[in-house]
């Protein structure tokens, strides 16, 4: 069975700094149409930075959505229109949040975000080897930096207190990886 939707007709809503609305008209695999609301996002990172001793680098950060405090991987999206390849943007965003950088990068794989209704794609990273630099966060972007014993967070993400998907999803593949 065919179970593709094909677009045939679609407006663009909102075209904004990270994110780009559409609503589109798609024809159904039984040839009905509907509706269909998709944010187009450039795609992000997230990084599981483990240093020697087993610890991880995590941020917290508050986030507007959910109204909170989060615990979180460093992570940031990809620079919006230019293709950029998700290690490089790896790289520079653990330079800019957790003030790392490293010498073994593993790629974990993606994660689609929410493909229900969001073009986003997540690389997950795990970064070795690592060695202080400068901390440069966005101009609007304000974040702790800590660090915690890898059996915590993963305990964390076990338990549900860690809620943050990228963050659960690079550590269970670590997890596996790795076998800690």
């Amino acid at each position: 069975m065919d179970l593709a939707e094909h677009k045939v007709s679609g407006k663009t809503i909102f075209n904004g700094k990270i994110v780009r609305l559409d609503v589109d008209q798609a024809r159904l695999p039984d040839g009905s149409i509907a509706t269909r609301e998709v944010v187009y996002h450039p795609g992000g990172v997230a990084i599981l930075a483990l240093d020697e001793q087993n610890n991880v680098s995590l941020v917290r950060q508050f986030r507007y959505p959910f109204g909170k405090l989060l615990l979180e991987l460093p992570a940031g999206k990809l620079d919006h229109g230019t293709e950029e390849d998700p290690l490089v943007g790896a790289k520079r965003e653990l330079s800019e949040e957790a003030g790392l950088e490293a010498a073994h990068w593993t790629y974990l794989g993606c994660i689609l975000a929410s493909p229900g209704f969001s073009s986003e794609v997540l690389h997950m990273y795990l970064a070795r080897q690592l060695t202080p630099t400068p901390r440069h966060p966005d101009e609007d972007e304000f974040l702790d930096v800590l660090t915690m014993p890898f059996d915590e967070l993963f305990a964390q993400v076990m338990d549900g207190t860690v809620t943050d998907a990228k963050t659960v999803a690079t550590v269970l593949k670590t997890k596996y990886l790795l076998g800690l």
